[in-house]
């Protein structure tokens, strides 16, 4: 998605990126990340990939899914000044990601321009996540 065939950005900076099974469409959403979130994006990815590298990826909803057989452990969403990881069993985590949710058993990872990632932190969460029951959507 190049050119005049990027994706278009929702008010939140989201890229629209139509659903889809598969590491295309989670690639085409990563490229059209804005800005600095868009390295932030692949390292995510690439992160997933290292640590369970038969990862099912999806995007549905403008929002890359990463999973298993059994459903999803871990989404990526942009905002305007933040990438957030949903962690889809977060409360399981130890220690449990800092953002809570309204949704049961969801935490999240908020990750801003100026921040230093924790990437052995995210890294064990990914782990972690990945041994639990995924969620169905």
């Amino acid at each position: 998605m190049t050119g005049t065939n990027k994706a278009k950005l929702l008010s939140s900076t989201n890229p629209q990126i139509p659903k889809g099974d598969g590491n295309e469409p989670v690639q085409a959403y990563i490229a059209a990340m804005p800005d600095w979130k868009s390295d932030i994006g692949r390292r995510i990815d690439t992160l997933v990939e290292q640590v369970f590298p038969s990862v099912r990826k999806a995007v549905k909803w403008n929002t890359p899914l990463y999973g298993k057989e059994d459903g999803w452990f871990l989404a990526m969403y942009c905002y305007k000044k933040y990438v957030q990881i949903t962690f889809m069993q977060g409360t399981s985590l130890t220690p449990m990601p800092p953002v809570t949710s309204k949704v049961e058993d969801i935490r999240y990872l908020n990750i801003h321009e100026d921040d230093q990632l924790d990437e052995a932190q995210l890294t064990d969460w990914i782990r972690q996540a990945s041994k639990l029951p995924g969620k169905k959507l």
